[in-house]
């Protein structure tokens, strides 16, 4: 992947979910404390990202859980989704995740997020990247993300790391 993302920019962030707290409907003061337990979870799972510590990362997933980034191949259950962040860190190895917001309507759930880093890892365009983008999460019956679909700017990205662009 790491490949991908050097040649093409096609692999990017797999910035992925934690825990859902079931909503109960008990009423709202219910859905507030877990709203605040989501936000604490995600919190969380954004400094795992900020930590570089792949296996971290992949704990918030289900054992079978699924990321898939873009138009890009999912990565299937845990040991895949944590080579893949692995991958992405080795790459950016001064990365940093910001959480821009946690959105919960129902069912739904939207984690947006900020990414910042070099791209100093082996073969590198040595290009620095800042962008956005958010995250759609099913969370599972267990409480952790059993599916995340991921969609950031793709064109802007590329544009960040050409070598021939001043500035990135």
């Amino acid at each position: 992947m790491v490949g991908r993302l050097r040649g093409s920019g096609g692999f990017i962030i797999s910035l992925v979910v934690l825990s859902l707290l079931p909503v109960a409907a008990c009423g709202q003061g219910s859905s507030d404390r877990d709203s605040e337990g989501l936000r604490e979870l995600a919190s969380q799972y954004t400094a795992a990202w900020s930590s570089r510590d792949a296996a971290k990362v992949a704990s918030f997933f289900a054992e079978g859980g699924s990321l898939k980034i873009n138009e890009g191949d999912p990565s299937v259950g845990r040991e895949a989704i944590a080579a893949a962040a692995q991958e992405f860190m080795t790459a950016f190895p001064d990365m940093v995740l910001e959480m821009d917001s946690l959105r919960v309507e129902g069912g739904s759930v939207e984690y947006h997020w900020t990414f910042r880093g070099t791209n100093t890892g082996p073969g590198g365009s040595g290009k620095t990247v800042r962008f956005s983008g958010y995250e759609e999460w099913t969370i599972g019956a267990d409480g952790l993300v059993a599916d995340s679909k991921g969609y950031f700017d793709e064109a802007d990205y590329r544009r960040q790391l050409d070598p021939g662009v001043e500035g990135s």
